[in-house]
């Protein structure tokens, strides 16, 4: 289950990041709130993995599943380049990824 709640909370660090940026400094209402409510959600997740979850392990499979759906995100939205370099990049990130979980 931690590792369940651990995925969730890397997906709300993606969310919290994409909404931080729409707010615009923090001058827009609705996408503020969002970015503090998963943010919140986010990490209360992340505490409640690592009772189980080494917790160097767990930050780094937080931090991967945010970085790599934050910058998908970009690409979606052709904020950022989604080039063969950067994708190749991302495969390596998400399989560096489940390879921590793997040797868990």
């Amino acid at each position: 289950m931690a590792w369940v709640i651990l995925v969730l909370s890397g997906i709300l660090e993606a969310v919290w990041a994409v909404a931080l940026g729409e707010s615009r400094g923090l001058r827009r209402r609705v996408p503020t709130a969002v970015f503090v409510l998963a943010l919140i959600g986010s990490m209360i997740g992340l505490a409640s993995a690592m009772g189980t979850v080494p917790t160097g392990t767990a930050y780094a499979v937080w931090v991967g599943i945010g970085a790599s759906l934050t910058v998908l995100w970009a690409m979606v939205r052709r904020h950022e380049a989604a080039t063969v370099g950067r994708l190749l990049m991302l495969v390596l990130l998400v399989g560096s990824v489940v390879g921590l979980k793997v040797v868990s």
